[in-house]
């Protein structure tokens, strides 16, 4: 494959039209996070431990597919010049499976309902893997500019923040026009399965006629490209930051309508915690791209996960708080989620180039299968430490959507941990990693900054 000219740049519409991709992954990455182990328990009467485990089984398996998915993918960038034909099979798997995880049919309760919905998102997660690794991967091959590189992210988490708050807000409020419990489950999957689809094939009709940069030569079995990604500590560093505050996003997610419920009084307030804490990103996305060139982006990145712990942490006070207060600190959430969002996409491309400019082997889409492996991860540990452990183990009563239940004391003190200490500990936990993200371009950023 030939190497690109470093003068070439991207138009304005390649730039845009890979930022669409990220429209579309972030709805699938949200709204199963956020409604899925809710409309198990809530409407689908499935016991809290069991639907659980249906929200993060099918996530073993895309562990163990990542992997493979981004070594076919390195191989297709070789042979034919680009990754996208596995974004078109992204585009075809992962709308229909996802709308038909939630059109479980009727009379369809308990573990048989836990069957239908853990099939059809198993097949939604795989269309999900089979678009995500190479989309992640491409903006290290779209540009050699480093500049150029920085906008095509820029553009990618512009997407991804407008469409985590447009689904988040959207899928309960579509939920609730509905009607609630099944028929209003059945509309929202529908819905935004389109939105969904667009976001994707968007992305890989965008980015035709794009001739990439050969970073390296593709070499190595699967096994010992593992082995390589096992042994780039910046990688790895920067990973487990990234899977433990996967976990608590995912966590915060998934306590998110239980709170609104239970908490504060009624489901369709989820929406509105979801607005507090995505709608910040709008605002202060902007704010954290200027602190992080100030202060760097690995200082940056432990600067939004204390503030999003800090947040988190205030919430154990939610059950005596009047609801203006839970607002306002899911907004002070908000305000660390975002700079969660922006800094570990913005370092990881940076950590892919360096490999491929010490290592002179194409390795990226391997790495980025990793990746994406410990991303589904820790989105799907967040929400089963929920509802299996936390709810689980606390005596949550399941129902089927039209009963009405209460819910023990143990129950609701489970419910405010959901959404405070677990998110706090995992986000905590996860700033030595961060700390120890160490590359030419962070060290470079630390000597600035100092």
């Amino acid at each position: 494959m030939a190497e690109r000219s470093t003068s070439y740049r991207l138009t304005r519409r390649q730039q845009l039209g890979y930022g669409l991709g990220s429209f579309g992954t972030g709805g699938f990455g949200v709204v199963p996070g956020l409604l899925l182990a809710f409309y198990l328990t809530d409407s689908l009467g499935v016991a809290a431990g069991l639907a659980g485990f249906v929200v993060f089984a099918p996530k073993v398996w895309d562990v163990v597919i990542s992997p493979i998915v981004g070594r076919l993918t390195d191989r297709t960038l070789a042979t034919r010049g680009d990754r996208r034909p596995w974004l078109l099979a992204g585009a075809l798997v992962l709308p229909l499976f996802f709308a038909l995880t939630f059109l479980v049919p009727p009379g369809l309760t308990g573990a048989p309902a836990a069957l239908w919905v853990a099939v059809f998102f198993l097949l939604a997660a795989s269309g999900y893997v089979l678009f995500q690794v190479p989309y992640v991967t491409m903006p290290t091959e779209l540009t050699d500019n480093p500049a150029e590189r920085t906008t095509i992210t820029a553009w990618r988490i512009a997407f991804l923040t407008v469409a985590i708050l447009l689904f988040g807000v959207t899928a309960p409020m579509l939920v609730q026009a509905g009607g609630g419990n099944r028929g209003g489950y059945a509309l929202m999957g529908i819905v935004l399965g389109v939105g969904i689809a667009l976001g994707m094939f968007g992305a890989w009709r965008g980015t035709r006629g794009i001739t990439m940069v050969q970073l390296g030569e593709v070499s190595g079995t699967v096994r010992q490209q593992l082995r390589a990604a096992a042994g780039n500590r910046p990688f790895i560093m920067l990973l487990a930051a990234f899977i433990l505050q996967a976990v608590a996003t995912g966590a915060m997610l998934a306590g998110a309508p239980y709170l609104a419920r239970y908490i504060l009084g009624s489901e369709g307030l989820t929406a509105v915690l979801f607005g507090c804490l995505v709608g910040p990103a709008l605002l202060v996305m902007p704010i954290w791209h200027k602190i992080a060139g100030v202060i760097g982006k690995r200082n940056g990145f432990v600067a939004a996960t204390v503030v999003f712990a800090a947040g988190s942490t205030g919430l154990l006070a939610a059950r005596s708080l009047p609801p203006v207060g839970v607002y306002l600190l899911v907004g002070v959430v908000g305000i660390g989620y975002a700079g969660l969002q922006l800094f570990p996409l913005a370092m990881l491309p940076d950590t892919l180039a360096e490999d491929s400019r010490v290592t002179g082997s194409s390795r990226a889409g391997i790495f980025t299968g990793v990746w994406t492996a410990g991303e589904t991860t820790g989105l799907a540990l967040g929400p089963f430490l929920v509802v299996s452990f936390v709810l689980g183990l606390s005596g949550y009563v399941a129902s089927t959507g039209d009963q009405t239940v209460i819910q023990p004391d143990s129950a609701m003190r489970a419910i405010v941990w959901s959404t405070s200490l677990v998110p706090a500990l995992f986000a905590l936990l996860s700033i030595p990693f961060v700390l120890a993200h160490r590359t030419p371009a962070v060290l470079e950023e630390s000597e600035v900054s100092a």
